[in-house]
């Protein structure tokens, strides 16, 4: 909706020339990675950096104003389908998201994070990167100067920027098999075998250090020193790890490159058949390789590769054995690694100490005597928005929908442990609901500040949609605990749990008090 990102068509080219018809976030894989496994803790994003204070550049964005559409973003559903109706060959276009943001024009937001999963299993991951390889070459015929149009060839509307885009991908996929390539010629025909060896270990190690580097010397503000240097200590090999299995697996990348490459071609040209062949992700999942045995067979390529090179230098270039042979090693094995990477690590349980349990239940009933001493009848059974101690005890009395959604949560929550019994439950609970209904509102949604005194609104006035989605939010929580109650028992084995906590606090808080409760209780 802002006005620079407002789609600009041209008709003559049929295709948008400014502002976006697709905004990509920034995609990054999910914290809970798939099924816990090694190769998902080697190869997803750095998470030990917090990611509100990290700047996130996009070359493409920053340099010419249009970034890369890669399947997950927001549309403008008008001009998508006023440009791409009817737009491409049925049957024919397997990874649409790059043409589409290069038709519709696509900007990258740089912070919003998207996240998803990523695949627990290498056979998976490249099942889903052999389909993306099939998707890019069957796209190259955009490169040329005539493409297909909704009424036959036309001239290629897009411009050179998108071109390189597809020409990119296409570069990036026969990477593997040029490194291998070069490799394996370095050992055969070359009087240096280890100028050769250092230069390809340069090209896949050299950036993983580099990044490190930088990364050492730009520290995000509101971090600590001592937090950012532990998250670099463990970072820095994490990338030098994911740099060799990248050397590892070279052999099986350029062997499915290739092998991506050419069944593009042969159906493109030849067969014309199985163009749009993909499987869902879970599918790949599921049907991958998970045995010993099973990897043998799917990466037979490795280990073969390496087992003939051997023999080619044992009888042809004996010199460039030192030089090849920890390479090949790590090629002979490489099916064995990835299944031994692809199992699920084993993650103990972490059990709290007694002391640390009495901790989190004081703070948790610490917690629970601001709600009790603060949302009142005054207040019209409303949270302020905080108490100030220093320099002079004062209350603020204001609120907002965030604010009361997470006081009717620590109703449920006190319930929950034993701080509060069922009937005050309900009856906190009624009486804000009921308060509720008695506040002016604009279109049905709450305005973002209350006075809880008099429950007016405060100026300036507005809806917020994060504190309103808050609000509906918490109020679906409530509504399922309050479900719950219905099957358990009135009184619960945490209400008395819940009076020691009570106790304790007594006599944590006032030492003298405590006395004199500990010689009434034993009289």
């Amino acid at each position: 909706a802002h006005p620079l990102n407002h789609p600009v068509y041209d008709a003559e080219r049929g295709l948008v020339t400014s502002g976006y018809g697709l905004l990509q976030p920034k995609v990054s894989d999910s914290l809970a990675v798939g099924g816990n496994s090694r190769y998902a803790s080697l190869c997803v994003s750095e998470v030990g950096l917090d990611q509100y204070t990290q700047t996130t550049s996009n070359v493409y964005q920053d340099l010419f104003g249009q970034g890369s559409f890669i399947g997950k973003g927001i549309y403008d559903l008008d001009i998508f389908r006023k440009v791409l109706n009817r737009r491409f060959p049925d049957n024919r276009i397997l990874s649409h998201d790059l043409l589409e943001g290069c038709y519709v024009r696509s900007g990258f937001l740089s912070d919003v994070p998207l996240y998803e999963e990523y695949p627990s299993q290498y056979s998976s991951d490249v099942a889903r990167r052999h389909r993306w390889i099939r998707g890019d070459w069957q796209i190259s015929g955009w490169l040329w100067p005539t493409v297909p149009g909704p009424k036959g060839p036309e001239n290629n509307p897009l411009s050179a920027l998108c071109r390189w885009k597809i020409f990119d991908n296409l570069r990036r996929s026969l990477t593997p098999a040029a490194l291998t390539l070069l490799m394996l010629t370095g050992w055969l025909a070359t009087g240096n075998p280890w100028c050769w060896t250092l230069a390809v270990l340069g090209v896949v190690l050299i950036p993983s250090l580099l990044a490190s580097a930088i990364n050492a010397f730009k520290k995000p503000q509101g971090l600590r020193v001592g937090q950012y240097l532990s998250s670099l200590a463990r970072l820095m090999p994490l990338r030098l790890a994911r740099a060799a299995f990248t050397l590892v697996t070279l052999p099986h990348a350029a062997f499915y490159s290739l092998d991506a490459i050419v069944r593009s071609l042969w159906r493109m040209k030849i067969s014309r058949t199985n163009l749009l062949q993909w499987q869902p992700s879970q599918a790949a999942e599921k049907n991958c390789p998970k045995t010993w045995s099973g990897y043998w067979r799917y990466m037979w390529f490795s280990p073969f590769l390496a087992v003939a090179a051997l023999i080619l230098l044992i009888l042809g270039h004996p010199a460039a054995l030192p030089a090849a042979s920890a390479i090949l090693t790590l090629w002979f094995i490489a099916p064995g690694l990835c299944w031994w990477l692809g199992r699920t690590s084993e993650r103990g349980q972490t059990q709290l100490t007694a002391g640390q349990a009495a901790f989190l239940r004081l703070l948790a009933r610490r917690t629970w005597s601001f709600f009790e001493a603060y949302v009142t009848e005054g207040d019209n059974w409303l949270p302020p928005d905080n108490f100030q101690q220093y320099p002079e005890p004062k209350v603020a009395h204001r609120t907002a929908p965030t604010n009361i959604g997470l006081s009717l949560l620590a109703n449920l929550s006190a319930r929950d442990f034993g701080y509060i019994t069922l009937d005050r439950l309900l009856d906190r609970t009624t009486k804000t609901l009921t308060t509720l209904n008695k506040m002016e509102r604009y279109r049905g949604q709450l305005y973002n500040w209350y006075d809880t005194q008099t429950l007016n609104p405060l100026a300036p006035r507005y809806v917020s949609s994060v504190d309103s989605g808050n609000l509906a939010g918490h109020i679906l929580t409530l509504k399922a605990g309050l479900d719950q109650l219905s099957s358990r028992p009135i009184l619960e084995p945490a209400f008395f749990t819940g009076l020691g906590d009570c106790l304790e606090l007594i006599l944590e808080s006032d030492r003298e008090t405590g006395l004199v409760l500990r010689t009434e209780r034993l009289k």
